[in-house]
């Protein structure tokens, strides 16, 4: 594995981030057997890739009368997921179902299917938070030959010694921004900046976002024939399939560097003290943007990545997952894609980096029958040690994990991790996923809808910080 890649960063940065700013996790209780010939100890985690390889390579099948049923959290890898089920049932006889829950559902849909008598045998929480609604329901994986191929423990969540989920993929997200329509921009008389990587801090970010905002038919000339540029940020569309961008990935934002100030990694009472920068980057996405800030509700994800696909928009907030939907729209290449991070002026923010984190623990659970965890457990295995299960995690998936068995030839293409590697080469100070302490589903559904009255003129900002700081205590102390 190369040293300073994606993956890499997984050991310096998450470890560091969890210290400084977040993502400290405990985690909960049981016991298993499940599919381990291997006790993971931290021994047997310092092998290294050749012994992975070897485990690889041997990729062993299941066996026994269990089956599988993997509640999957992401819609974008619906078919994905399926494809893999069937080939593992394929090869191995084992059943394998996957249901997946529609865009802003899963919470809902895992409570409503651990409800029934086949509830699922592989579930996922997203952090801490998360973990502490659950945990009661996760096995204890720190027996299983999954645990034995991660990499460090910085990516698992733990309670005492006991593994209760397992990071299964690593992201990264910022503003992905189209390069070409960018550098022709910072060649144009009068622009703000004469190259892009003067665009370091938020003051820049909004000089240059105002600058192309005014002028979109020119910049459309200079990026040159198929473009006719509609805003300089895609909509910020409040649906289910959208809002999470922004009462989520930029919530994180304000949050991290508080928790960085005070030097913790999770509070119940959060102060809101880089909540007017929160309001200044969110002002700039619905100013600036391809769509009057009244219609934000009505707009979708789906609106917002053809907005960007299609050339009609410069910067696109969102993460290395997006990529291959820019790609299919069959428009914009890798040339023309870039990403930098979200700047909310903050001193000192010319060293920021990219988000990256994981919400994506996978979870094994323990109710289910001794032969379904089983079988869970050794899907597992497979999915991670065989050429099928990595070749889709990695190039149909587009997952950066943190396995060792991926570092024999198993990572991306995809230009939107490259940018994330070429931030941490340079330096930068990635941002660390705090948004997986936030206390709960229904407090971002609070800032959500008061960031949408705020946009639409029908509630003040003030509005937006009473969601944020006072929602916070309250949802806290009703899920503690």
């Amino acid at each position: 594995m190369k040293k300073k890649s994606v993956a890499a960063l997984l050991v310096l940065s998450m470890a560091a981030s969890l210290l400084a700013g977040c993502g400290g996790s405990d985690d909960s209780s049981a016991k298993s057997d499940a599919g381990s010939d291997a006790a993971a100890t931290d021994e047997a985690k310092d092998d290294g890739a050749d012994e992975a390889k070897d485990d690889a390579a041997e990729a062993p099948a299941a066996s026994g009368d269990g089956k599988v049923y993997y509640l999957n959290f992401k819609p974008e890898q619906e078919s994905q997921w399926n494809d893999l089920a069937a080939a593992y049932t394929e090869e191995t006889g084992v059943p394998v179902t996957v249901v997946t829950a529609a865009s802003g559902t899963y919470e809902s849909t895992l409570k409503s299917e651990m409800a029934k008598e086949d509830a699922p045998t592989l579930f996922q929480v997203n952090g801490p938070v998360g973990l502490a609604s659950w945990k009661d329901y996760c096995m204890d994986l720190s027996g299983t030959d999954l645990y034995s191929q991660v990499k460090s423990d910085d990516f698992v969540l733990k309670e005492g010694e006991e593994v209760k989920g397992i990071a299964y993929v690593i992201e990264t997200y910022g503003l992905i921004y189209n390069k070409t329509v960018l550098n022709a921009y910072c060649g144009m008389d009068g622009a703000v900046v004469d190259s892009i990587d003067k665009i370091n801090n938020f003051e820049t970010l909004k000089a240059v976002a105002d600058d192309i905002q005014s002028r979109l038919d020119e910049v459309s000339a200079a990026a040159g024939d198929g473009y006719n540029l509609a805003g300089a940020f895609t909509s910020a569309g409040m649906d289910s399939s959208s809002d999470w961008r922004f009462k989520t990935h930029l919530a994180n934002l304000p949050i991290y560097y508080e928790y960085q100030e005070k030097g913790i990694s999770e509070t119940d009472a959060i102060e809101g003290k880089y909540l007017d920068n929160y309001k200044n980057v969110w002002d700039l996405y619905i100013t600036d943007s391809t769509c009057e800030p009244g219609m934000i509700a009505t707009k979708t994800g789906d609106d917002a990545t053809a907005e960007f696909a299609l050339g009609e928009a410069v910067f696109y907030q969102n993460g290395t997952w997006a990529y291959q939907d820019i790609i299919d729209a069959g428009v914009l290449t890798d040339d023309d894609l870039g990403m930098m991070p979200i700047y909310i002026g903050v001193e000192g923010e010319e060293k920021q980096g990219l988000c990256t984190g994981s919400e994506n623990y996978w979870c094994i659970n323990k109710n289910a029958s001794e032969a379904d965890i089983q079988a869970t457990a050794d899907f597992l295995n497979w999915v991670v040690t065989s050429d099928t299960g990595r070749d889709s995690l990695a190039n149909q998936m587009g997952f950066v994990t943190p396995f060792k068995t991926f570092d024999d030839g198993y990572t991306p293409s995809n230009v939107l991790v490259n940018a994330s590697n070429a931030s941490i080469d340079a330096g930068q100070t990635q941002v660390a996923w705090c948004f997986t302490t936030m206390p709960s589903e229904n407090w971002k559904n609070g800032v959500g809808a008061a960031l949408t009255e705020y946009a639409q003129g029908t509630k003040e900002w003030d509005a937006v910080v009473t969601a944020f700081v006072d929602g916070w205590k309250t949802e806290y102390d009703a899920t503690h």
